[in-house]
């Protein structure tokens, strides 16, 4: 059953790399960079980014895309080009980190994981600048890590407002930054050790807890006290797999792996990557190659192909071959045409990304279901930095490939 599909898969694909070739061929410039200055043009400053119309906020979607600016200008043969990115990166990250490397607005007490994932871009400005602030800065919130609450099984609870929960968003939001903070300061080697097997542990943790035997996919969330209203009492689990939430864990997945060091527990985070990667594959929608809204109910009435998790899906692909984990280089970068194909336009010399989910979760203030109704019925809207940034990172790998 499973080389049936992939023969078919491989076969839309490659058909798919026929009908887009107008997006690739004939550039002047990588997509990657074209796609970075359709965003600058869009928000001529990055306060404008994710709608936030000049309001300073330190957020996840903001320093996501950002730093996938800075890592297409790392690319960038043009010298002008790059420094006009790092300038604008910088200028956010100037204005919301002070002198003592104190986060504007940032409360340690909130215990937010999605606070972590900003502190990702500060690695590569300090390497670039060397400023002390951005350094600190990654001090404080390495100290939120550290006294993270956890679940009894040792997982970090989303946030302060979800106790007990784990969702897989957090893995991203913390995992990376968490693994390469450790590599590049903690110098104790039996420490880094330590920190190094909690980093496997988060993820081995909402692997086994959100699991579904039923379709080899995670579900969205988990909560370890099966008391949420949103939860299956028995299992603690939600009720379905939401497209963006894999590609979280999946873009985790890589990210992580690109930075643990050999011996560290890698070979347990290539086997959940892999484990996912073909059940993923068995959900993707046979005319197009790219994956729902709801992963688990393909095809059925109201669901609809969605961008930003297929994003997702396709850079964790071509990085998954880049750093070894898979061997079909073909299939990969005709994925990379087919979302494309399927979601990407060009006009007047503007990039744009449509059908992205703008934002779904569970429980809160919305008193969100995580029900079938509920996720398909969630705003859809363009140019959603947590599609951006995958498909700047997978634009960036296919470009290597």
């Amino acid at each position: 059953m499973m080389k049936r599909i992939t023969i078919i898969l491989t076969a839309v694909l490659v058909t798919a790399c026929g009908v887009q070739k107008s997006l690739l061929d004939g550039r002047t410039e990588p997509f990657s960079e074209s796609v970075v200055r359709s965003e600058m043009q869009r928000s001529p400053e990055a306060t404008f980014l994710d709608g936030q119309e000049g309001n300073l906020k330190w957020n996840y979607t903001t320093g996501l895309e950002l730093k996938a600016f800075l890592d297409a200008a790392a690319d960038a043969t043009d010298k002008q080009w790059h420094d006009e990115v790092v300038a604008y990166v910088e200028a956010w990250y100037e204005a919301v980190i002070d002198e003592g490397g104190n986060i504007y607005n940032y409360k340690k007490s909130n215990f937010s994981l999605d606070h972590i994932c900003p502190g990702r871009t500060l690695f590569l400005l300090y390497d670039l600048t060397g400023k002390a602030k951005y350094r600190k800065a990654m001090d404080v919130l390495m100290d939120q890590l550290k006294d993270q609450p956890r679940t009894v099984e040792g997982g970090f609870w989303h946030k302060q407002i979800y106790p007990e929960q784990m969702w897989l968003d957090g893995l991203y939001m913390a995992q990376p930054f968490y693994a390469e903070y450790t590599l590049r300061y903690v110098n104790n080697q039996d420490y880094r050790r330590k920190l190094f097997a909690d980093i496997v542990h988060q993820f081995e943790t909402v692997y086994h807890y959100t699991y579904d035997v039923e379709t080899g996919l995670l579900r969205h969330a988990w909560d370890s006290s099966h008391e949420m209203f949103w939860c299956n009492p028995a299992t603690g689990q939600s009720q379905h797999a939401w497209g963006r939430a894999l590609g979280w864990y999946m873009m985790a997945l890589v990210d992580t792996l690109e930075i643990l060091p050999a011996g560290e527990g890698r070979e347990a985070l290539e086997y959940l990557f892999l484990d996912l990667w073909y059940a993923l594959k068995e959900y993707a929608d046979p005319s197009t190659g790219m994956w729902y809204q709801v992963l688990d109910c393909p095809g059925r009435e109201g669901n609809y192909l969605e961008a930003t998790a297929s994003a997702m899906f396709v850079y964790a692909w071509l990085k998954g071959v880049r750093l070894g984990l898979l061997d079909d280089r073909i299939d990969a970068r005709a994925a990379y045409r087919a979302l494309l194909r399927t979601f990407v336009t060009e006009e007047d010399g503007l990039v744009s990304l449509h059908r992205c989910c703008e934002v779904a979760g569970l429980g809160g203030k919305q008193n969100r279901s995580g029900d079938y109704e509920y996720y398909i019925n969630e705003r859809v809207r363009d140019n959603d930095p947590k599609g951006i940034g995958p498909l700047i990172w997978a634009a960036l790998e296919y470009e290597r490939l």
